[in-house]
């Protein structure tokens, strides 16, 4: 984005108001066994308006992080969960404001219509667009327990459809999660390769509280990732993936107000860290055991910062 725009690009994550069908009884109530609303609510969230929203979150970031351009990150619940038109109103009211360079969308792979992809693809031209789509685990029985109600075919089905009609798509996964091991992590970073996804999003699995995760938690039911477990899986992953595959996020993070465990989570330049040594003490690379890799490696994909 810098290189693109020339400046430092950030998100400001919004709220459209909208709901997930495993929420609202379409697909199942209660949401994934993780999900916690309240740990998500962006800066504004309480101003009713994307443009009001997107002015209050742009104010901010512009003073604490520097930041001239911005993604308007369509973040809460299911953001394509929509009669089509309505979907194109409320991107258009974000794509009005001249501070914007593009738009980012979390959803889901079950909520994804050819007719709101179409929709999409002729929003390209005004700027970046891709789509955050949750995946977590490719495994069905994984997806089950999480109460995720879709199935990495329907995954695999939405990245297809949107990736001809030139629409990038972010994956987002998490590891460690519950009845997972090694050997479900990298078939899952394989996965992706193989779809061709366009970029990445990994994170720790997180116990938020008032979420089924935190009661599971209590009673014993969930062991938890420490530090370098996390950091070493991260790497395997990302040794699985394409060279070319953008890695967006190496780690999540969540209000402390809102988080159970694991507390190494709340310093994500801690984190970031860790893997970064783990990558040098390893000669790890990225592509290093992709089954699509078949060029030398990029060598300036490792951390500069290491090197």
């Amino acid at each position: 984005m810098k290189a693109r725009f020339g400046c430092k690009v950030f998100k400001v994550s919004l709220d459209a108001g909208l709901t997930c069908p495993n929420r609202d009884g379409s697909k199942g109530n209660g949401g994934c066994i993780y999900c916690s609303n309240a740990s998500l609510k962006p800066k504004g969230a309480a101003l009713k308006g994307i443009a009001d929203q997107l002015a209050a979150g742009i104010d901010y970031i512009r003073i604490r992080h520097k930041a001239v351009k911005f993604i308007a990150y369509f973040q809460m619940n299911t953001g394509t969960y929509a009669p089509t038109e309505y979907l194109r109103g409320i991107f258009n009211e974000a794509l009005i404001s001249k501070d914007v360079a593009g738009i980012s969308i979390s959803t889901r792979p079950d909520c994804l219509s050819d007719a709101t992809l179409d929709m999409l693809a002729s929003l390209k031209g005004a700027g970046p667009l891709w789509l955050e789509l949750g995946l977590q685990s490719a495994n069905d029985r994984v997806l089950e327990a999480l109460n995720r109600r879709h199935t990495v075919k329907e995954f695999e089905d939405a990245v297809h459809r949107a990736r001809i009609r030139g629409i990038d798509v972010c994956a987002h996964v998490i590891i460690g999660l519950p009845g997972e091991d090694a050997t479900d992590w990298l078939n899952t970073a394989q996965f992706l390769g193989g779809v061709k996804v366009w970029g990445v999003k990994f994170h720790q699995l997180q116990v938020l509280k008032g979420t089924a995760l935190n009661e599971m938690y209590e009673r014993g039911e969930v062991r938890l990732l420490e530090l370098d477990e996390y950091a070493s899986a991260i790497v395997d992953c990302i040794e699985a993936l394409p060279p070319a595959t953008v890695v967006h996020r190496l780690c999540g993070d969540a209000p402390l107000e809102h988080l159970v465990a694991p507390r190494w989570g709340v310093n994500k330049f801690i984190v970031m860290d860790r893997i970064r040594r783990f990558f040098v003490e390893r000669g790890a690379y990225q592509g290093r055991t992709s089954p699509t890799f078949l060029e030398r490696p990029v060598t300036r994909r490792l951390a500069p910062q290491a090197r």
